[in-house]
């Protein structure tokens, strides 16, 4: 029985917090093992890259259930494909295609409550982005970086 009490039929297009979401860090040249995590908060340094160059990255994708029950998400192997290119044009580190799907399948597992109804044409929609977490001052990239990835309850857009 799901715990979480949202009116399926008045669902927007709205941030709504859900029980967890995926992190992962980038440090000395190598990403750290990812985990889900039910904190929202980043926490960064006021000279962080995403703060003084904005160097980030984001995509989104929808995970909803069919008629039949199924939960589904489509072809995020091409959001994956896709947010790497967009990392490599700013001279972040690729998020590997199989921690970007372990993410999407470790949130969807995580938050299956939050997934509307198939009756209510809303879905969970999944927000994976990418940003530089290091002080940076002079015109460069960053040397750290978070990979995060969280989702949200949505209406039709």
């Amino acid at each position: 029985m799901s715990n979480v009490n949202i009116n399926w039929s008045a669902l927007g297009f709205e941030y709504q917090p859900i029980a967890k979401r995926y992190v992962a860090n980038y440090k000395d040249g190598k990403w750290g093992k990812g985990e889900l995590t039910d904190n929202p908060n980043v926490v960064l340094n006021e000279c962080a890259g995403i703060l003084q160059y904005c160097q980030q990255v984001f995509e989104g994708l929808k995970a909803y259930k069919t008629k039949d029950g199924r939960t589904v998400t489509f072809r995020p192997d091409q959001n994956a494909k896709r947010l790497m290119d967009s990392a490599k044009r700013l001279e972040m580190p690729p998020v590997p295609e199989d921690m970007f799907m372990e993410a999407v399948d470790e949130v969807v597992r995580a938050n299956k409550d939050y997934i509307p109804p198939f009756e209510s044409g809303g879905a969970l929609y999944l927000r994976p982005y990418l940003f530089g977490t290091n002080p940076v001052i002079g015109v460069k990239p960053a040397d750290e970086y978070q990979f995060r990835l969280f989702g949200t309850p949505v209406g039709s857009y």
